[in-house]
């Protein structure tokens, strides 16, 4: 019979009681830090502008206007925290209608949370522990952006010349010399070398950190004070796997506001359709976001690595194929 195996778990019980152990010790390491935990709606009527990330769509009943299922908690919880929330986690599902693969499910599961009074170096030490108590990781190691092109590529990409200088090394590499070919933009270039080329090199069965990222891929991270070039950034690394992205946080609403309309510009030039900012988070920062950190992480991504599977099927109750 056609589909007579489909209505079965995509992973085994065993690894399912697993993933029930890992949302069990992540509740309690943030009971333990009296950081409280969030519930916000999956659905909003506003989506994301940022160019790599593609918002699910869908329509209401009696309602003509587009709602979008979100990528992430982020704006939601900002506007907790504008209204004094203080510390915050949220353990939940998130959608991405972007690309499929042994990393990628369109439902899947995040965890974020925000530290008010953190700085991002505090936040960095907060993830660690985290990492190392699920994972039963004790080696972590830390590089900048431009230490990580200089370490594992020779390249300087702050140089006048670092375009011509990773286009050339990336046109040596067989993996990516035809991609690298045709690209022209800076940035695009860079996010090409580091998942294909820098990612694959990273210290195994150790936590990596790459932190200070070019203000052009700031996202919603405040400037690097002492270094207009950076911003105060960072992504962690575990097996060549990318596990979280965090900030410290960027809080000047006049500043996101342009940052998103940059975004709107990119998704121009890209044949994108435009998306609305979100008009809630830029009232919330006006009104005064505290000083604080934050950071999202893959759970699923997580729950792979700790119990030593290649697919994120592996890992889901029902992945996509079988929802």
């Amino acid at each position: 019979m056609q589909h007579a195996d489909e209505w079965r778990p995509s992973a085994t019980l065993e690894t399912l009681r697993q993933r029930a152990a890992l949302l069990q010790q992540t509740r309690a390491f943030f009971a333990a830090r009296q950081v409280l935990e969030v519930d916000t709606p999956l659905l909003s009527r506003f989506g994301v502008t940022d160019v790599h990330l593609t918002n699910l769509e869908t329509k209401l009943s009696g309602d003509s206007r587009t709602w979008y299922l979100q990528t992430s908690p982020e704006f939601a919880m900002k506007r907790l925290l504008a209204a004094g929330s203080g510390c915050i986690y949220q353990l939940g599902k998130v959608f991405r209608n972007d690309e499929q693969s042994r990393r990628h499910n369109p439902e899947f599961t995040m965890l974020e949370w925000y530290r008010v009074g953190f700085t991002m170096v505090d936040l960095i030490a907060e993830v660690s522990a985290y990492l190392q108590q699920m994972l039963d990781l004790t080696e972590v190691q830390s590089f900048t952006y431009a230490e990580a092109f200089q370490v594992f590529l020779a390249v300087d990409i702050f140089a006048s010349n670092g375009f011509e200088e990773l286009q050339k090394q990336l046109l040596n590499r067989p993996e990516v010399a035809d991609l690298a070919a045709r690209e022209t933009d800076f940035t695009t270039l860079q996010q090409l070398a580091m998942s294909v080329v820098i990612e694959p090199q990273l210290p195994t069965n150790t936590i990596v950190f790459i932190t200070h990222f070019p203000l052009a891929q700031a996202a919603l991270a405040a400037p690097t004070s002492d270094d207009p070039a950076t911003a105060q950034r960072f992504e962690v690394f575990v097996n060549g796997m990318e596990l979280a992205n965090g900030y410290f946080e960027l809080t000047d609403a006049a500043e996101q506001t342009q940052r998103f309309q940059n975004d709107q510009k990119q998704r121009e030039q890209n044949g994108l359709a435009a998306m609305q900012a979100d008009p809630r988070l830029l009232a919330a920062l006006e009104s005064g976001l505290p000083s604080c950190a934050g950071v999202a992480l893959g759970f699923d991504r997580l729950v792979m690595l700790a119990t030593q599977k290649h697919h994120i099927k592996e890992i889901l109750p029902f992945a996509h194929d079988r929802a």
